[in-house]
């Protein structure tokens, strides 16, 4: 067997969460169990997988996120959407733990976001495939396996594992191909792959349909489904597509750093008087800029009025009366 660890550099992206450097969000100390926190497998259905309250992330001068109160809830497909650039990716990093300076309250399965409790239940895939081109896929995913259950004894679920992972994305075909020699779309679902090795109770995905075709993207969200009907899986997805809005149960409209509203899309749609998800969210920022900017008062010449009536000078002086001519005397 191949020692695929031995010399080999981590992958430029993490697909797995990891530690933050910093305090994680809510001051509670790494190692320590905060009141009301669920040990894996004991989340109650009822209480919210993801609850954030005020949370934000300031860089620099720019506030990327500006005080976000949502919930996600448990089992459910829950679709972060919004334009490119609105912050979906920091609020995903916040999320999974790896995001630094990071205020206010996010709970994450019962314990503050990025504790150490959290890492084998959440499962995170970032826009830019996190693999190795020069192994296999299979040889992907055992290396993977391998680091979250390393040892011998976790051998034979480490196995059963891959092969599950290889067929829920569809890619049983492809398990001794290169993964340099994928298509994008195949390289991306090598991703998740590696992100459902450990039967996550979190998914945490972004943008993960971006450069699909039709067909694939369709089979990516019946996958996403599958998991949450079947295994009670929750997933927070991202897009910037409006149109895959529709096949989510819950969402999250964000603009500009805040949350525009949190609701599904049929109430969406109801609440705005409008047919589809795309022009709710139009609804919504036109609303939202409606009352949060408001713009000086024009000035509008009046048309018939009177011109105005021009003060009166004031009076000249009395001139000084002009002296009388001297007669002239008489010639003697």
């Amino acid at each position: 067997m191949m020692n695929y660890g031995r010399g080999r550099p981590a992958p430029t992206q993490p697909t797995r969460t990891a530690p933050a450097e910093t305090t994680p969000v809510g001051a509670t100390p790494v190692g320590a169990t905060p009141a009301g926190a669920f040990p894996a497998g004991t989340f109650p259905s009822g209480t919210a997988a993801v609850r954030a309250r005020a949370l934000t992330v300031v860089r620099g001068r720019r506030t990327v996120l500006d005080h976000l109160d949502f919930d996600v809830p448990p089992g459910r497909v829950t679709g972060l959407l919004g334009p490119s650039g609105c912050g979906k990716s920091t609020l995903m990093r916040a999320v999974v733990g790896t995001q630094a300076k990071v205020t206010g309250t996010l709970d994450v399965l019962g314990h503050p976001a990025g504790h150490a409790r959290l890492r084998p239940r959440i499962g995170y895939v970032t826009q830019s495939p996190a693999i190795y081109d020069d192994l296999t896929v299979r040889q992907n995913l055992d290396y993977f396996a391998a680091v979250l259950r390393p040892g011998r004894a976790a051998r034979a679920e480490r196995r059963e594992s891959v092969r599950r992972a290889v067929e829920d994305v569809d890619l049983a075909p492809h398990a001794d191909d290169l993964a340099g020699n994928l298509s994008g779309g195949q390289r991306s679902r090598v991703s998740l792959a590696v992100a459902l090795l450990g039967t996550p109770e979190l998914l945490v995905l972004d943008e993960p349909t971006v450069g699909l075709d039709p067909v694939l993207r369709r089979d990516l969200w019946q996958l996403f489904h599958r998991l949450a009907a079947d295994r009670g899986t929750t997933l927070l997805v991202s897009s910037h597509v409006m149109d895959e809005a529709e096949r989510c149960h819950r969402l999250l409209l964000m603009r500009e750093g805040r949350i525009l509203a949190e609701d599904t899309p049929d109430a969406l749609r109801t609440r705005t008087g409008t047919t589809t998800v795309e022009e709710a969210f139009l609804h919504l920022v036109d609303t939202a800029t409606t009352t949060t900017l408001t713009p000086p008062t024009a000035r509008t010449p009046p048309t018939d009025r009177t011109p105005p009536t021009p003060a009166p000078c004031p009076p000249d002086p009395t001139p000084s009366a002009a002296p009388e001519p001297r007669r002239p005397e008489p010639t003697p």
